[in-house]
């Protein structure tokens, strides 16, 4: 049920309309899920009991884990009416395969479409798609289906290549990136070395993946700032997981990723799956609607964020998930201090004169924590390994390891050919 007023009507009216869909996902799962049906069975739970989305707290969990080690058993349609295999990236351990109906397909488009109009999209745009739509990656998929219902003009590109990147820019003249943000970085910074006035591009706004801009307090961060600061273009930022097959994606407002209502059901729990208190952050767990191939309910998807629930100054009355925290297993607990990946990377970027790095923790001989930090070095100054010491001593209140390297040797580590998105945290610990 694809109906995108849904999203300025009252906060009664969507809890009253998400509990109806409540209802269709569990039947749906009775009847066609394996793991579902499984989890209902030895639970002794009576689905007809469960009316509101308070009573989901009676329903256990999915994890990530479930899913890995049981991918098959959440399929619920037969194979021959599977249109497109996706797989997850894997960050969290081993990849997750997801199975896309016809009716999944274009839930997936219709996800893009009113994110892009949430992005101020509209048919007169073109947007330049920076991102692989190959390698059975949802993301550039979703992408491409979004911008085809928003019946505005797109250009596949793909990842890399700023020299092609500003070609194309110049040939076709779209008006909006699809892109990594770190990557904006090396687009100016390419553009300013081969004498491009990229500040009169047509280019006038970015709808930003995989990276956050802003901090809590959606003030932007040291990433977003850089490129700000740079290039004055409007920057919007999505926050997306191949399993839920649904993005919250920022208005122009920029005060967090809007939630689509007619698509999934969030919940933020705390280490014990309980709900967490109005303001507080937790995990983001997620029941899909509207998916045939592989819906879930009650998933952990492994992200801490904060929901924000005063209407939005865009007209939307619902939910608005802030930047990601940091993610459940990348936790890090160094030397008395607990730390997210996010964190280490904000506190880099605000140091000028790194143009690539790698953060890697690992296990010491005492079995804690320990965190070393590749650093490619474009700075000349014989101190600058001591500033950035000091810098990430005043950051983050711990100093790791550093260790530094060579312009440009880090980039096939960042931008491996096995991997879809940039790699900036490797972890060793398990």
């Amino acid at each position: 049920m694809f109906i995108p007023e849904i999203e300025k009507k009252s906060k009664e009216e969507i809890k009253h309309f998400q509990e109806a869909c409540l209802q269709d996902l569990l039947i749906y799962l009775k009847n066609k899920s394996p793991f579902y049906q499984k989890l209902f069975l030895e639970n002794n739970i009576d689905i007809s009991s469960i009316k509101t989305l308070e009573d989901l707290i009676r329903i256990p969990v999915t994890t990530k884990e479930m899913l890995q080690q049981n991918n098959d058993d959440f399929l619920c349609v037969n194979r021959n009416e599977i249109i497109d295999y996706v797989t997850t990236s894997g960050t969290l351990g081993k990849p997750v395969t997801v199975a896309l109906t016809e009716n999944d397909l274009e839930r997936l488009a219709y996800n893009e479409y009113i994110s892009f109009l949430c992005a101020n999209g509209s048919a007169d745009d073109i947007y330049q798609l920076t991102t692989t739509i190959d390698r059975r990656f949802m993301a550039g998929l979703a992408y491409f289906l979004g911008v085809r219902k928003l019946k505005a003009g797109i250009v596949r590109v793909g990842s890399g290549l700023p020299q092609l990147q500003w070609e194309t820019i110049e040939r076709i003249q779209p008006n909006t990136l699809i892109v990594v943000p770190s990557f904006l970085l090396k687009l100016i910074d390419y553009a300013e070395k081969n004498n491009i006035d990229y500040k009169n591009s047509p280019i006038k706004k970015a709808v930003c993946i995989g990276e956050p801009l802003r901090n809590a307090d959606f003030s932007l961060n040291t990433l977003g700032k850089r490129i700000k600061d740079k290039w004055d273009i409007q920057l919007f930022s999505t926050y997306a997981s191949t399993e839920m097959e649904t993005a919250f994606t920022e208005c122009e407002a920029g005060k967090g990723g809007h939630h689509h209502p007619e698509l999934i059901i969030v919940e933020l729990l705390d280490e014990n799956n309980l709900p967490v208190k109005e303001g507080e952050a937790g995990e983001v767990t997620i029941s899909t609607l509207g998916i045939e191939g592989m819906p879930l309910l009650r998933f952990k998807t492994g992200d801490i964020c904060q929901a924000h629930t005063e209407k939005c100054s865009c007209g939307r009355t619902t939910m608005r998930l802030g930047p990601i925290i940091g993610r459940t297993q990348q936790m890090i607990k160094f030397k008395g201090t607990t730390l997210y990946p996010p964190a280490i990377f904000n506190a880099i970027h605000s140091l000028l004169g790194i143009s690539n790095y790698i953060v890697e923790v690992y296990k010491n001989e005492i079995d804690t924590d320990e965190i070393l930090i590749h650093v490619e070095n474009e700075n000349t100054d014989d101190d600058f390994e001591n500033k950035l010491r000091r810098h990430l001593k005043s950051k983050l209140r711990v100093t790791p390891k550093i260790k530094l390297h060579p312009v440009n040797s880090l980039l096939p580590l960042i931008f491996r050919k096995d991997s879809r998105k940039p790699v900036r945290f490797v972890d060793k610990r398990v």
